[in-house]
């Protein structure tokens, strides 16, 4: 059986845990790593009910998108996420920032989703590491594109479109109002999970397309490729991916 160590260093083997940004907290942040894992729960968030989850499958590890532990904490009272994990003996390594910009992480998944399959590295001053794609597209509307992303997504989404034609599409899943500014003039559209007023008016404004498709919708599809990552190298532990529903719901 493979340990906690070793799943760790795999998954530090293509998504560095050095690549984070530094305002994040990724890494083993529970748990033993020494410890012999039989069963893994991978899951976007570590919340009561995938730790429920988790404990039904007998899970002894838990590999999240969004840290268990982001802000810190003053106190660990039962009833908690950290609480639970830790009296269950469930260790957590958590890959955010790092699972975003690898290859074949969220913002891959991410293009590929939507079908574009060019998409490249995007150098921006704002991260550490290339975290958002460029894709080029056969050029579209704004709102044919925002059709696009909502077929392919499935998801509800709120666009502000500058009315420029579209060929150059800036990708990056979750929230990345702060890279927005950043793109406008090297990308015609930017998609992502989640803008602010103020960032839809700017670049529009600024001759930008920008569509918010959900934080959720667009990071989830990256957990399934993450689990087959760790199936195929750690083929004598058990690697569950245990399906969310978005938290967040419209009326």
């Amino acid at each position: 059986m493979a340990t906690v160590k070793q799943i760790f260093e795999f998954i530090d083997s293509f998504a560095p845990f050095s690549s984070q940004e530094k305002w994040d907290n990724s890494g083993l942040l529970l748990g033993d790593p020494e410890k012999q894992v039989k069963t893994v729960a991978v899951v976007l968030d570590a919340t009561k009910k995938t730790v429920e989850a988790a404990k039904n499958i007998g899970a002894d590890m838990m590999v999240t998108h969004h840290p268990v532990i982001f802000s810190p904490l003053k106190k660990i009272t039962a009833g908690s996420v950290v609480y639970d994990l830790l009296v269950n003996g469930i260790s957590t390594v958590s890959a955010h920032t790092c699972w975003d910009s690898a290859a074949g992480g969220v913002n891959d998944t991410l293009a590929k989703l939507l079908g574009f399959e060019n998409a490249q590295p995007m150098e921006l001053e704002e991260t550490a590491t290339p975290m958002a794609r460029l894709c080029e597209v056969e050029p579209m509307s704004g709102e044919e594109l925002a059709r696009l992303v909502k077929e392919k997504l499935g998801c509800q989404l709120r666009l502000a479109d500058s009315g420029n034609p579209i060929t150059k599409v800036a990708i990056c899943g979750g929230s990345a109002s702060s890279l927005v500014y950043e793109a406008i003039g090297k990308a015609d559209a930017f998609i992502t999970g989640d803008l602010s007023h103020h960032v839809f008016i700017d670049a529009a404004d600024s001759g930008m397309t920008v569509i918010a498709a959900g934080h959720f919708e667009t990071e989830a599809p990256s957990m399934k490729p993450l689990t087959e990552k760790l199936k195929e190298k750690f083929t004598d532990t058990c690697f569950v991916l245990i399906e969310q529903e978005n938290p967040v719901k419209y009326y």
